[in-house]
C-alpha cells in the first residue's frame, strides 16, 4: 500500500530530505541489529538460512567474503579474537545443521545438509557456513567436512536428476531448473573448490551457471531471465525480478570466489564472461525500474501463465540487485547502473519501505521475508563496501546521486500528492 504525504500531512520537501539523508548514509547500527535478529527469528527454511549465513558473512566477516576485492582465498585458518567473534552467528548456523544429520551413507551416494528437502539446490546454500567452520577449526567438533563432501556427492549422485548436457536440478523429484539454483549451488561448488584445492570443482560451478543461462536467458525478453523450465508442473516462465536477482548475486559470488583462488589466472576467461553475464541481467532489467526506485515483482509485467496478474512492487528484488551493481563495480569496474541502485537504495533505506513478495508463494505480497531482510542486509554492507573505495561511479556519492534524481523527478514524487511513501518492509525490518 502507498500512502501520499499530503493524506499524511506531510511536507513533501522534508520527506524528500529524508530519502537525501538515506542516501548519505547507510542504516544505523540499531536498524542493522534490529534486521539481524528479526532475520535470526524467521529464518527456518534451507535457502533462507543459507542466505542469512552468507548476509552474515558480508556484513560482519567481509574478510571471509568471496565478494570482497583482492582478499586471497581460501581463507586464514588461524583467526584473532575479533575474527572469530565477528563469525559467532555463522559457525552457529553450520552448528545446528550439522548436528542433526545422520552419519553419511558409506556407498558414496551422499546426503543433503537438510533431509527431505524437496529442493535438491537449497541445502547446498548453508554449504559456505559449514565449509567456513570446517577450514577454522571453530565448529566444536562436528564432522563439517564430512557433511560438506556429502553435500557434494548427493549433488552429482544418482539421486539428484540432471538434464542431458548435465545441469544440476533444482528438483529432486523431476528434473526442473530455476534462477533461485544459481545463488545455492554453483557458489558452494566454488567455495569447496577453493578449500580442497579442487580445480576440477571451480571448473564445475562455472559449467553450472553456464548450463544455467543456456536453459533460463531469454533472448527475447533482452535476456531477462526466466524462473523455472522443464518439468511436468510448476514452471514459471515468467521473468521474476528475485529469480534475476538471485543468478546475478549467485554469479557474482562464483566470479569472486574464481578471481581471488590460486587458479585465477586459468580462470581469466571464465571470471569475464561471469561479469559479462551479470552485466547482461542488469540491463535486461534496469530498463524496467521504475520511478520510485523499485521493480516489480515480474520486471517486465511478464507473470507467467499461471501466475496471475498480482504484480506488486517488490522491495527484495530491488534490494538484493542493487547490492550486485555496487559489487560489480568493485570487482569489475563495471559502473554502469550505480546510479540506479543508488535511487533504490535511497527508497527502500529512507524511513519507510515497500510491499515484499512472500517468499512462499511468489504471486502475493507478503507480510514479512527473511530473504528480504537478509537481502537489506547485504544492500548495506555492499554499498558501505563500495564507499569505502571511494563510491566508484556514484560522481561523488549517494547523497549528490539522489540530489541529481531529485532534481529531474526520479525520486517517487506524486506531482501534488507529494512523496509517495511506502510502508511494509522497513517497519517489518525496524520495528
Amino acid at each position: 500500500m502507498y500512502i501520499s504525504s499530503a493524506k499524511l500531512g506531510l511536507n513533501p520537501l522534508i520527506l524528500v530530505s529524508s530519502l537525501l539523508a538515506a542516501a548519505a548514509q547507510g542504516l544505523s547500527d540499531s536498524q542493522v541489529n534490529t534486521i539481524k535478529q528479526r532475520l535470526q527469528e524467521g529464518a527456518t527454511h534451507s535457502w533462507e538460512l543459507g542466505t542469512r549465513a552468507q548476509a552474515l558473512i558480508e556484513l560482519s566477516a567481509p574478510s571471509f567474503s568471496v565478494l570482497t576485492p583482492s582478499i586471497p582465498l581460501p581463507p586464514p585458518s588461524t583467526l584473532n579474537s575479533s575474527t572469530n567473534a565477528s563469525l559467532a552467528d555463522v559457525l552457529t548456523i553450520a552448528r545446528n545443521v550439522v548436528t542433526v544429520l545422520p552419519p553419511s551413507p558409506s556407498n558414496g551416494t551422499g546426503q543433503p545438509l537438510f533431509l527431505g528437502d524437496g529442493s535438491s539446490g537449497d541445502p547446498a546454500s548453508v554449504g559456505v557456513a559449514i565449509l567456513i567452520a570446517n577450514w577454522t577449526n571453530l565448529g566444536s567438533g562436528e564432522d563439517y567436512a564430512g557433511a560438506a563432501k556429502a553435500q557434494i556427492e548427493y549433488l552429482f549422485g544418482p539421486a539428484v536428476p540432471k538434464t542431458s548436457d548435465g545441469a544440476i536440478s533444482h528438483r529432486v523429484s523431476q528434473v526442473q531448473l530455476w534462477s533461485d539454483s544459481v545463488y545455492m549451488v554453483p557458489p558452494f561448488l566454488a567455495y569447496y573448490g577453493v578449500t580442497t584445492g579442487n580445480q576440477s570443482m571451480l571448473q564445475e560451478a562455472y559449467t553450472q551457471v553456464k548450463l544455467y543461462r543456456s536453459y533460463l536467458s531469454d533472448i527475447s525478453a533482452n535476456g531477462l531471465w526466466q524462473h523455472v523450465v522443464l518439468g511436468s508442473g510448476g514452471t514459471d516462465p515468467g521473468h521474476w525480478s528475485t529469480g534475476n536477482a538471485w543468478a546475478a548475486a549467485g554469479m557474482l559470488r562464483v566470479l569472486g570466489t574464481l578471481k581471488s583462488s590460486t587458479f585465477a589466472k586459468t580462470f581469466q576467461s571464465e571470471i569475464k564472461d561471469l561479469g559479462n553475464w551479470v552485466a547482461e541481467i542488469h540491463s535486461a532489467m534496469y530498463p524496467h525500474l521504475q520511478a520510485n526506485g523499485l521493480f516489480k515483482n515480474y520486471a517486465d509485467g511478464n507473470s507467467g501463465s499461471d501466475r496471475g496478474n498480482n504484480n506488486f512492487d517488490d522491495a527484495s528484488s530491488s534490494a538484493l540487485l542493487a547490492a550486485t551493481v555496487y559489487h560489480l563495480a568493485l570487482l569489475t569496474g563495471n559502473k554502469n547502473f550505480v546510479l540506479q541502485a543508488e535511487r533504490t537504495r535511497a527508497a527502500i533505506f529512507a524511513a519507510n519501505g515497500t510491499p515484499v513478495v512472500d517468499p512462499s508463494n511468489i504471486s502475493v505480497q507478503g507480510a514479512q521475508s527473511p530473504e528480504g531482510e537478509a537481502f537489506a542486509l547485504m544492500l548495506h554492507s555492499a554499498w558501505r563496501d563500495w564507499v569505502a573505495a571511494g563510491s566508484p561511479g556514484g560522481g561523488g556519492g549517494g547523497a549528490n546521486a539522489a540530489r541529481r534524481y531529485a532534481k529531474r523527478g526520479a525520486v517517487p514524487v506524486l506531482g501534488a500528492a507529494g512523496l509517495v511513501m511506502a510502508c511494509t518492509l522497513m517497519d517489518d525490518l525496524f520495528i
